[in-house]
Formats: structure tokens, C-alpha cells, sequence
């Protein structure tokens, strides 16, 4: 089992509406891709950063699958958070494996 997690700093302005655009259409996209089978959205509440810190992880059975997954699905799911929220945000990735 590995774990993918996307943490994004949003501007404090944008926050509500990143918010809801994730509860309401990104997350339940990528869960709809059938490479993960569970995820969950976190705020991070100690962020030494401006604006908003939230970590939306995801959880995939195999390096296939997420391999898969960037491969057919990433590059426009994440070109739609772009888009929207152009500027108002930066976001970085990390793959992670489940030890204990």
C-alpha cells in the first residue's frame, strides 16, 4: 500500500472556494478513476507558510496503479486545478509507503 499525498498552500482569499471545488469535484474525479480506494482531506494547522496548508491524501494498493494513474489521469486533473485557481496557490507531491 502506498500513500499519495498533495499538500497546497491556497491563498487565504481563495481558501473557501478551493474548499469546496475539492469536497464537490476534484476529489470525487480522482476517486472515480479507480486507482485509489480511499482518501482523505487534512489541514494542516501549525504551517509556518501564508495562506492555508491543506494535505489531500490518497490511498493506492500498487505502484501500477499510480503509476497508471499519472500517467492517464494526473496531467488534467491537475491542469483543472490550475486553471481555477491560477496563481493563487502552490502545490507539491509526494509518494510515500506504508512501513508499519
Amino acid at each position: 500500500m502506498l500513500l499519495y499525498n498533495v499538500t497546497v498552500i491556497i491563498e487565504d482569499a481563495a481558501a473557501e472556494e478551493w474548499l469546496q471545488w475539492m469536497l464537490e469535484m476534484h476529489i470525487p474525479e480522482v476517486m472515480a478513476t479507480g486507482k485509489f480506494v480511499s482518501n482523505r482531506l487534512l489541514r494542516v494547522l501549525d504551517s509556518p507558510n501564508e495562506g492555508i496548508t491543506y494535505c489531500t491524501q490518497y490511498v493506492v494498493e500498487t505502484v501500477e496503479d499510480y503509476d497508471d494513474y499519472q500517467q492517464n489521469y494526473a496531467p488534467a486533473l491537475q491542469a483543472d486545478l490550475q486553471r481555477k485557481f491560477e496563481n493563487r496557490f502552490v502545490a507539491f507531491r509526494t509518494l510515500m509507503e506504508f512501513v508499519a
